[in-house]
């Protein structure tokens, strides 16, 4: 395989630029035209362009080469309906997307997940919205189709920054069967709250990380008597 042309169809695919994928994976695949990692790239390349008959002949190829590669299998029943089924409609993001930022950045796991057949269509990196209802937040694709819910606490939160003006960012982080991870990322701060961050730092239990030697060393001290005490 070679590995300037894969990272340059990641890259391409990264981006968006999927004219440019196809080009770099048929380029590929005339080299090695069973590469597994080409095919599945070039199917959700002529996919993203509306060749969906196209993306499901790789995408069988791929399945023929290797029938449990989750990657094809996956796709399969996306696209199982052809170009007449449901869509989703998303944005695509970046890789550099998912850089953590302290207080700006949140993974989360939705709860009340919706239609099986609408999540197995999600990928990583497909942006998606938020949908304020009364009293808690829903995530949904860019149509308006309900994939899941965020944990109330976190609603309560983040209905009160949106509120006074905060903008967020969300991204489908991962989904399998039963799970739908988000990245949930601060992109304006209200200057209401210009100095109050959207998510509070992860605890980090320091004593868990002390070393035993220490440990021992502080409890030597604490057993020392004081200047002029008396043992």
């Amino acid at each position: 395989m070679d590995i300037d042309l894969a990272q340059k169809a990641v890259a391409a695919a990264l981006t968006g630029n999927w004219r440019e994928a196809v080009k770099l994976n048929n380029e590929i695949l005339k080299k090695d035209a069973k590469d597994i990692d080409g095919l599945n790239r070039l199917a959700r390349a002529h996919a993203e362009l509306g060749n969906i008959k196209k993306a499901k002949s790789l995408v069988e190829k791929v399945l023929r080469i290797d029938p449990f590669n989750s990657i094809a299998s996956k796709a399969s029943k996306k696209w199982k309906n052809g170009a007449g089924g449901q869509t989703v409609q998303t944005a695509v993001t970046s890789a550099e997307a998912f850089l953590e930022e302290p207080g700006k950045t949140k993974m989360v796991s939705l709860l009340y997940l919706g239609d099986p057949s609408l999540i197995s269509k999600l990928d990583a990196g497909d942006e998606v919205n938020f949908s304020q209802g009364a009293h808690r937040i829903s995530v949904v694709t860019f149509d308006g189709k309900y994939i899941g819910r965020l944990p109330d606490d976190l609603s309560a939160r983040l209905r009160k920054f949106i509120k006074a003006g905060n903008i967020y960012k969300v991204l489908i982080k991962s989904t399998q069967v039963g799970e739908v991870k988000i990245f949930i990322k601060e992109v304006k701060r209200a200057e209401e709250f210009a100095d109050v961050p959207s998510f509070s730092p992860e605890r980090v239990d320091y004593v868990s990380f002390t070393p035993p030697e220490l440990v021992r060393e502080k409890e030597d001290l604490a057993m020392e008597p004081e200047e002029g005490e008396e043992i």
